[in-house]
């Protein structure tokens, strides 16, 4: 016992006078495979029960005492090193400094994609990825879409050629890969990107952003999916704007819906962007269909659920007043430093 405090008071001398260079080698030295305390607690094989216990104990606390002090000695150099490189470098005021390059900003398409997750986090749902690359299954066939479908006309989607697999269409099979991972209650959006083989015009594009929503639970009705997508609407647009659900067709749900919001340029008394409507569409919604609750093995008399998938480049043009989708990807600084 007595060497062992003889040890400690050896080792916190030469840490006290060390550098930077010898800390290393008094930490091989004590503390190393081959080190002195190491070396102790090897040798503890021969002593009594007890005596094993008050030594092992002792060389212990003594490994601790000199690591700390050793990384406390490591701070502390480094602290001075670079107090002493502050003292050195000293800052010319009376010159003057150009930057020829303006400061960069979120693309208007991902600043939308994180102000509408950051509205469904608010409203209790977590966030999920999947793969770009999808099979036929997960894009089709799992979300009730058969074989005769036209969404799985050659016109509308892109094929890998020599695989069985496709750039998927919406991020609807996103609710598969969740819903295989995770028992109810689930509550989740899926933002990403999604490919559609199709022209090119001021409302569409062949590559764009969908958010899909999926909750999943015992008891959920369509009225707790008019309360979500209603408080979304207000929180991200405006408590004033009114909406309105119309009876529509989605395969993978039923009952299905599209969302109209009240025109925000017009405030619903008609303009070009809303084609003198008043309204606007947004998104898509329904309840989730039996059937993709029995291809996830959920118990569709059990569980019920709801979903919804909105456009992300439709809601920046209305959030920002744009009337082409193809801006966004035209990478023309004029238009992007607006944002």
């Amino acid at each position: 016992m007595k060497d062992i405090r003889q040890i400690i008071n050896e080792a916190l001398e030469k840490v006290k006078n060390a550098d930077v260079s010898t800390l290393e080698n008094i930490k091989v030295e004590y503390l190393g495979k081959s080190g002195v305390l190491t070396q102790i607690l090897k040798s503890l094989f021969s002593y009594s029960i007890d005596d094993k216990k008050r030594i092992g104990s002792e060389a212990n606390n003594a490994k601790s005492v000199i690591e700390t002090e050793i990384e406390n000695k490591k701070e502390n150099l480094k602290k001075s090193l670079l107090d002493e490189k502050m003292r050195k470098e000293k800052l010319d005021n009376s010159k003057s400094f150009y930057f020829p390059f303006s400061n960069g900003s979120f693309h208007p398409v991902i600043q939308t994609i994180q102000d509408i997750t950051a509205v469904f986090k608010s409203l209790g749902f977590a966030v999920a990825e999947g793969p770009e690359i999808e099979t036929d299954w997960y894009n089709f066939e799992a979300l009730n879409i058969p074989d005769n479908h036209p969404a799985r006309d050659t016109q509308d989607t892109f094929y890998i050629e020599g695989m069985k697999a496709l750039l998927r269409t919406h991020t609807s099979p996103g609710q598969i890969h969740v819903m295989e991972k995770h028992k109810p209650p689930i509550k989740v959006i899926v933002p990403g990107k999604v490919y559609r083989n199709e022209a090119s015009d001021a409302t569409h594009f062949s590559t764009f952003h969908q958010v899909e929503g999926l909750a999943v639970d015992e008891n959920i009705t369509f009225v707790d999916l008019k309360a979500v997508l209603s408080d979304f609407v207000h929180k991200f647009f405006g408590s004033d704007i009114n909406i309105r659900f119309r009876p529509s067709h989605f395969q993978f749900t039923e009952p299905s819906a599209e969302v109209d919001m009240q025109c925000i340029f017009c405030k619903g008394k008609g303009c070009r962007l809303c084609k003198s409507s008043g309204w606007i569409e947004i998104l898509g919604c329904g309840m989730v269909h039996p059937n993709v609750l029995k291809a996830v093995h959920y118990d569709s008399g059990k569980y019920t659920g709801y979903a919804f998938g909105l456009g992300v480049e439709r809601i920046a043009m209305f959030k920002y007043g744009i009337d082409d989708i193809r801006l966004f990807y035209e990478n023309d600084l004029r238009f992007l430093k607006q944002f």
